[in-house]
């Protein structure tokens, strides 16, 4: 878990590292593409039936729509805030999921100190989108608020996966429905945008697309998977808070982000109530898509 944890956190860096060469967009279109056809493949191998009629299509496309526009606010934002910034805005989904799943689900009910995390970590949102209305360049919050939509986007994913038919099916078929519908549909959002899309493949933009799509995107999201099978989810859960904290270390060494204390408090803030959120025994965080 530390160490999906540390690839999560990494992703939005990567994305940026690749943004000389594709356009933001068009690599959440690529990496979608690349690990629905890895995902495809394992499924062969292993059995697993992704076209079968089970009741699963209408929730499927609902939530690869969700998951589609997920990314392209989360990419899209990355031209106006940084890496770093990014990731702790998008890691606010974990708090809004059991909020949601709090509304839709009879005994997902928040405990006291549920709440208690779910306030401090809005309190860290507040003080990171503060400083970003505050900042000179003037458009630092228009990033910051895509990441915000990224994240209730990504909540709205989970709860759409826990409260229909895909809470039953193999989770392989979920993550193809997620990964085929936004590799399907996202070129369209990046001509839409008018973005250049591919222009220079250097080394270090390949490595960046194979990162996002073979590490992150297929084999992270299955080992996640792999080990609720295992493990409680809350046991597993608690590790996100770790996510935003590796992301604004990242963003810092390998982007060179500029993060004042401020941010930083926040980024804690965030951190602790996402702990909080998933301390009891409780798998609200559970199934769903991560960026």
């Amino acid at each position: 878990m530390l160490l999906l944890s540390a690839m999560w956190g990494m992703n939005q860096v990567a994305v940026k590292l690749a943004a000389p060469g594709i356009s933001l967009v068009m690599q959440a279109c690529l990496r979608s593409a690349i690990a629905a056809v890895l995902v495809f493949a394992y499924a062969r191998l292993r059995g697993i039936a992704l076209f079968d009629r089970d009741h699963t299509l209408l929730p499927g496309l609902a939530a690869g729509a969700l998951f589609a526009a997920e990314f392209a606010f989360i990419h899209a934002g990355l031209n106006h805030t940084s890496a770093a910034r990014m990731v702790v805005f998008v890691f606010m989904a974990p708090v809004v999921t059991a909020l949601g799943l709090a509304l839709f689900i009879p005994g997902e009910r928040l405990r006291p100190w549920q709440w208690a995390g779910i306030l401090i970590a809005f309190a860290g949102i507040v003080t990171a989108f503060s400083e970003g209305l505050a900042a000179t360049s003037g458009n630092e919050w228009k990033g910051d608020l895509m990441g915000m939509i990224g994240a209730l986007l990504w909540a709205l994913t989970t709860i759409v996966v826990r409260t229909t038919s895909l809470s039953n099916a193999q989770p392989a078929k979920t993550l193809f429905y997620q990964l085929g519908f936004a590799g399907a549909t996202l070129p369209a959002v990046s001509i839409a945008l008018g973005e250049t899309g591919i222009t220079h493949l250097q080394p270090v933009v390949l490595a960046s697309i194979l990162y996002q799509g073979v590490l992150v995107a297929f084999a992270s999201y299955l080992t996640w998977f792999w080990l609720l099978t295992r493990y409680w989810a809350a046991q597993l859960s608690v590790f996100s808070f770790l996510t935003p904290l590796f992301g604004v270390a990242f963003g810092v060494l390998i982007l060179g982000d500029q993060v004042s204390t401020a941010f930083i408090a926040a980024a804690l803030l965030v951190g602790a109530g996402i702990a909080l959120v998933n301390l009891p025994a409780r798998s609200a965080v559970a199934v769903g898509s991560i960026p």
